[in-house]
């Protein structure tokens, strides 16, 4: 098997205007793992609609009076909707297992990362998400190549700070491509 060129673990997907799946209309996604076995990211921007952090915590983990009720849960993908990611800074690390993405991020799909947020011993900024968004072998190189998709560095103060609603225009910005005049319609030269 010949090895992938291309790995855009740590990077994020940007959705363009013609992107046919409407789940993933204006979809930032950060690809947590990429090989030749496929890939595997999170939606940054979406949020759970009605769905915020304080309700999950009240159902899995005791004693979570104090934490932040405004604090939104994203939905991270159409898959495995049910599971939950913390996508979350690099300087956490879980008792338990974490995925060190790189130096400035990391992903804990273990209960005791919320109850260490719950007991404001969690990491320093966090994103929940409930499912994934997977893609088989060759699966995304080729929506990249059907201009499904733009590629760009992860910032962390884009993903952590910005509010949901400025993300892809944010991500598209720092490529140097104004979201304004992208086309839905895309052509080959």
């Amino acid at each position: 098997m010949t090895s992938t060129t291309l790995n855009l673990t740590g990077k994020l997907l940007v959705a363009m205007p013609g992107m046919g799946d409407p789940r993933f209309a204006h979809a930032v996604i950060f690809v947590t793992a990429h090989s030749d076995d496929g890939a595997m990211g999170l939606m940054v921007n979406k949020p759970a609609p009605d769905l915020k952090l304080s309700d999950v915590l009240d159902r899995l983990v005791e004693g979570t009076a104090s934490v932040d009720g405004s604090l939104g849960v994203r939905i991270g993908g159409p898959v495995e909707t049910g599971r939950g990611f913390v996508l979350h800074s690099g300087e956490y690390r879980s008792a338990i297992e974490t995925l060190v993405i790189d130096d400035d991020f990391a992903l804990t799909a273990t209960l005791d990362v919320l109850e260490d947020i719950a007991g404001h011993n969690g990491p320093e900024k966090a994103l929940l998400m409930l499912g994934y968004a997977g893609w088989g072998p060759g699966q995304l190189e080729a929506e990249i190549a059907q201009n499904g998709w733009l590629t760009c560095d992860a910032e962390t103060g884009l993903v952590f700070d910005l509010p949901d609603a400025k993300k892809w225009s944010a991500a598209l910005q720092s490529i140097g491509v104004d979201p304004l005049g992208l086309s839905a319609a895309a052509g080959r030269a």
